[in-house]
């Protein structure tokens, strides 16, 4: 009896085997190409909001060439495949075999060709539904987060270190009156610190202007108000303000 089950589980398994081995390939044409110009339509975005948010230094023309041609490419192995045990396996084999060397210099670079291969794998098990709206969901995210940062950068570099410095020593009421009038033309102001002597009083504010010009009127204002005085500008990448 035992061997009555041996044989009939090899005759089973050889079966099986012969099925997989033997498989055809059946695909429907329509649907192949349909599936194609899905992928070539769908990396297309992506490599246009490649090219208009990424913030990548290497030639963004360039490396987004082969956007299309690989969602178009991964497309066709997975719809060739994914009816296949043995060309699954195959490719497997192929691909422990194969070694792909580019240069990926930035993560970003990473993120945007994942969404080709995802755009590939998607198109080629034809779940075109489901991949276009998940694709343009992340190109939506790609865009809002690229206006928050732009804002953010934004904020940044309008954050300015603001040194005024005078060769007299003024009276509390005139250090007042400066603090004053350089506080009705900025949105925040930090003060940070200040030096009097008998003959120089020293003023350090971090502030964001409202626009960078009130600033270059009130320093104006300060030479022609106090002689041989000047006021200083720099930039300040501290975000806490």
């Amino acid at each position: 009896m035992f061997n009555a089950v041996m044989e009939n589980f090899q005759n089973l398994s050889k079966s099986d085997l012969n099925f997989f081995v033997n498989q055809n390939i059946q695909i429907d044409l329509i649907g192949f190409v349909i599936s194609l110009l899905c992928a070539a339509i769908l990396s297309f975005f992506v490599q246009l909001f490649y090219n208009k948010y990424a913030t990548t230094l290497s030639n963004r023309k360039e490396f987004s060439k082969v956007f299309v041609i690989l969602g178009v490419a991964t497309s066709i192995v997975i719809m060739i495949v994914k009816s296949s045990l043995a060309l699954s396996l195959g490719l497997v084999g192929a691909l422990s075999i194969v070694r792909f060397r580019a240069a990926i210099k930035e993560p970003e670079e990473l993120v945007y060709l994942f969404l080709i291969i995802a755009i590939g794998l998607g198109c080629g098990a034809n779940q075109l539904i489901i991949i276009t709206i998940g694709i343009f969901f992340s190109l939506l995210i790609i865009a809002l987060y690229s206006k928050y940062l732009k804002g953010l950068k934004k904020n940044l570099e309008q954050k300015l270190s603001v040194g005024i410095v005078i060769d007299q020593d003024i009276d509390d009421k005139q250090i007042d009156s400066i603090i004053l009038r350089i506080k009705e033309i900025s949105k925040e102001l930090k003060f940070i610190s200040m030096s009097r002597s008998e003959n120089n009083t020293t003023i350090n504010l971090d502030v964001r202007p409202n626009v960078f010009e009130d600033l270059t009127k009130f320093s104006e204002f300060i030479k022609k108000e106090y002689k041989n005085s000047k006021v200083i500008l720099s930039y300040n990448d501290d975000l806490s303000l």
